[in-house]
């Protein structure tokens, strides 16, 4: 049963990312300030919480245990930053991915947050470094990169500063866990974190493949869609080389010579730009234009698929808590 949780969050910036976050905060039962610098915004954003929420409820898929009219009433608008940081103990930054508004935004945060109130940040490829040095508070701050859409994909990952407090990574963690998302802690940044990176050497083999003509776009898509997609949605790549021999040492001693031999194969990292891109491009768009009504439509289609996945893998972890 989810109570109402002590101390509040507070969500800056009120786009697609920060409704997703105060939906998720709020089917944890923590009271969300969800703050933005126009008070128009905010009203539109809260209102699109409460039509996803509904919508949510009638299907089936809220998350929580409370109601959509319960996690509805622990989330409330502002326009006043200093207002809504006092007394809050987490705060998740979701503003547009530019360094200096960010820095921007942490600046006015430095300035008026207490000394035990944790500052996140949702930015999906700026370094820490480069967001919260020479912040007083910097102790307190950490990249809490969720992947889109959090309120269907769990997966969020901490970054912490090099002076972040480890106990401020702990404790992200734990609230990360209690709202039901799947945080993964990085013992120090790299550029791209670990999601981007692992995503971007499967674009550049992808793209070289298509590019080479050894397999079409879309056929390049199904292999992954239909093929290592299905396996990596219930477990990693390490797994499965653990579950593909008799264990992992036995894996590497089957496989290691094939997998380097493959691997000294592999072309230069590609441009992304040219003959291929234009490729690629025609192949896409005869499966989607690239027009707003056409990416919409797939993008919705996209989210009820993973809305879907999220309830099976949901399901599956509750069986296998009964069986063990």
């Amino acid at each position: 049963m989810t109570t109402i949780e002590e101390g509040r969050v507070v969500i800056v910036g009120s786009g697609l990312i920060g409704c997703s976050w105060a939906m998720v905060f709020a089917s944890g039962g923590y009271q969300v300030k969800l703050y933005d610098i126009v008070q128009e915004q905010v009203t539109k954003a809260l209102t699109k919480i409460s039509e996803q929420m509904k919508e949510l409820e009638k299907i089936g898929m809220l998350k929580g245990t409370l109601n959509a009219k319960q996690q509805l009433s622990l989330i409330s608008g502002c326009t006043d930053l200093k207002a809504a940081v006092e007394g809050a103990i987490y705060v998740q930054e979701c503003t547009p991915e530019n360094l200096d508004l960010k820095k921007k935004i942490f600046g006015q945060l430095d300035l008026i947050v207490s000394n035990t109130v944790i500052l996140g940040s949702s930015t999906s490829c700026l370094l820490p470094t480069k967001l919260f040095t020479g912040l007083k508070h910097v102790k307190q701050c950490i990249v809490a990169h969720p992947v889109n859409p959090p309120y269907y994909v769990p997966l969020v990952e901490l970054v912490p500063h090099p002076e972040t407090d480890p106990c401020v990574l702990e404790k992200t963690y734990a609230l990360m866990k209690k709202i039901g998302q799947s945080p993964v802690r990085l013992t120090k940044e790299i550029d791209g974190f670990v999601l981007n990176r692992l995503q971007y050497a499967i674009i550049s083999e992808a793209w070289r493949l298509a590019g080479d003509g050894i397999i079409s776009p879309v056929d390049l898509d199904l292999v992954m869609s239909d093929g290592l997609g299905m396996r990596y949605a219930f477990m990693g790549p390490l797994e499965t080389m653990h579950l593909n021999a008799e264990g992992m040492l036995n894996y590497c001693e089957r496989y290691r010579e094939g997998i380097i031999r493959v691997l000294k194969s592999f072309g230069p990292i590609p441009d992304f730009a040219g003959e291929t891109e234009e490729k690629i491009n025609v192949a896409m768009c005869e499966e989607t234009p690239a027009d707003s009504e056409h990416l919409n439509a797939r993008r919705h289609w996209r989210d009820n698929c993973l809305v879907r996945l999220a309830k099976l893998k949901k399901e599956i972890k509750s069986e296998d808590l009964h069986h063990h």
